[in-house]
């Protein structure tokens, strides 16, 4: 059923309305589960648009193994999403740092809380989000490291190619995952693919993923794929690697590949002059797991993140 979460008058006549799927099990009872699946936080974030059709789709066509509650958020930021901007237009205010919001407050604001409203009571969150134009990210589901002990056995479900636990000192207190988890509702944030694009075997990864964690949850009945073994960020160092020249990036790597200390990821040419400006070298054995999609780059671009080295 879909069921509306805010609604607000906007100028020339116009709303902006933020609605949600809700998918129940046929004999619904007081003690089931809920899980919601949140994307469409930023306009040029496409990648969960695509998952949320197919779960909707699965699980309406086998409806009869639905055994709780699957809300399905696909767009809470539907004015960035029609304008193709990565914040809210006019405001120029990025959705994920205005959390948990205020109901009085101005109207993100009170669009934030009343998110935030909606969601409360839930078993467990995913809240899915895609790179940048700018870089390409593997699967992956990102944790802050204070909670990792109560978020990594779920994130393991997911279908996942990686998972990466950050420190603490670098987590916002403005997201909606950090709100959400605040509020003891276990929020998973997931990033995967490109910025503006939709990258189909992800978001089939991430599908996959979700109906194993909801089968875990018994929130699911039918039968479930074996997922992957992901990578965990914990026994490792994330190394990042930056340009040291501008020019036109071209990879010679690709995601999940394994490369030595001094193996060339890519070369950095002049298209003016016909020659490499640079070779991009690894600073490390490992794992590359994000890589450079634009190939317009500038001294200081990140051009990949490698997973390698001893913490």
């Amino acid at each position: 059923m879909v069921e509306t979460v805010v609604s607000l008058g906007l100028a020339v006549d116009e709303k902006l309305v933020i609605k949600k799927n809700r998918l129940t099990s046929v004999n619904i009872n007081e003690k089931a589960k809920r899980i919601c699946i949140i994307t469409g936080l930023h306009g040029d974030e496409l990648e969960g648009q695509y998952v949320c059709y197919k779960l909707i789709r699965k699980i309406k066509e086998n409806i009869k193994y639905l055994n709780g509650i699957v809300d399905i958020y696909p767009s809470l930021n539907p004015l960035g999403i029609d304008s193709v901007h990565r914040g809210m237009p006019t405001f120029d205010l990025d959705m994920n740092r205005i959390f948990p919001g205020s109901e009085s407050g101005a109207m993100a604001e009170h669009v934030a809380a009343k998110i935030i409203e909606d969601i409360e009571g839930a078993d467990i969150c995913i809240d899915l989000h895609a790179s940048n134009i700018f870089l390409r990210e593997v699967p992956q589901v990102r944790v802050s490291e204070h909670i990792k002990d109560k978020l990594v056995p779920y994130a393991k479900l997911l279908n996942m190619d990686f998972i990466w636990v950050h420190p603490e000192s670098t987590v916002l207190e403005s997201t909606l995952t950090y709100s959400l988890n605040n509020k003891n509702i276990p929020t998973l944030l997931v990033e995967m693919g490109v910025g503006m694009r939709i990258t189909q075997e992800y978001g089939d990864q991430l599908v996959e993923g979700i109906f194993n964690l909801m089968k875990k949850l018994d929130i699911w009945n039918g039968t479930v794929n074996p997922v992957r073994d992901p990578i965990i960020s914990t026994e490792k160092e994330v190394n990042f690697i930056n340009a040291n020249s501008s020019g036109i990036f071209m990879p010679c790597v690709k995601h999940l590949d394994e490369i030595k200390r001094e193996e060339k990821i890519g070369e950095i040419f002049n298209s003016l002059t016909g020659e490499i400006e640079e070779e991009v070298i690894s600073s490390c054995d490992g794992v590359v797991f994000t890589l450079r999609e634009y190939p317009v780059v500038y001294e200081g671009s990140l051009i990949a993140r490698v997973l390698g080295g001893v913490k």
